[in-house]
């Protein structure tokens, strides 16, 4: 795989000019906290009135909206697991989330997906590991698919940053 399709981005998501970027949504899809009340308040009213439409998501998978105000034509929001110490599939619940999302951006012919550190804010999943599953289950993607051509990891906190830079270093 072309290393050129993974990117890191220091910052906030809501700014990032992508073909989609994707939410840590709950499952009510209705807005929250973290990056998912930023994305709602950035993207506006209408993107909430979309989101009634879809009648929720479960953890794991992920769905699409428009990106109305954001820079990003679409959000593909995604359920990520709440961390109970790793007894209760936790893992395999995320990396489902980069999967779902990334097949959606495929469906829709997405040239570029921009994703934060799901589940590692209010859910506690450790941001290494997290981290870990997200590259991983990306790089798995892109070997078998040419869409999308670049996935944009957004670390929002330094701490973040630099365990992204170490994984995709190596």
């Amino acid at each position: 795989m072309d290393k050129k399709r993974l990117e890191l981005h220091r910052g906030d998501i809501t700014g990032l000019k992508a073909d989609a970027i994707v939410n840590a949504a709950n499952t009510s899809l209705l807005g929250g906290g973290g990056v998912d009340g930023a994305i709602h308040r950035a993207a506006g009213p209408d993107l909430l009135a979309e989101c009634r439409e879809l009648n929720g998501c479960n953890t794991g998978e992920a769905k699409i909206t428009k990106g109305y105000r954001l820079r990003a034509r679409y959000v593909i929001h995604t359920v990520g697991p709440v961390w109970y110490g790793g007894y209760r599939n936790e893992s395999e619940q995320l990396a489902s989330c980069y999967s779902s999302s990334l097949r959606l951006a495929r469906e829709y012919k997405l040239k570029s997906v921009a994703f934060p550190g799901i589940s590692t804010g209010i859910y506690r999943f450790p941001k290494e590991l997290a981290a870990t599953i997200a590259v991983n289950e990306t790089k798995r993607f892109l070997m078998k698919n040419s869409l999308p051509e670049k996935v944009i990891f957004v670390a929002f906190d330094d701490e973040s940053y630099r365990i992204y830079s170490s994984l995709l270093k190596a």
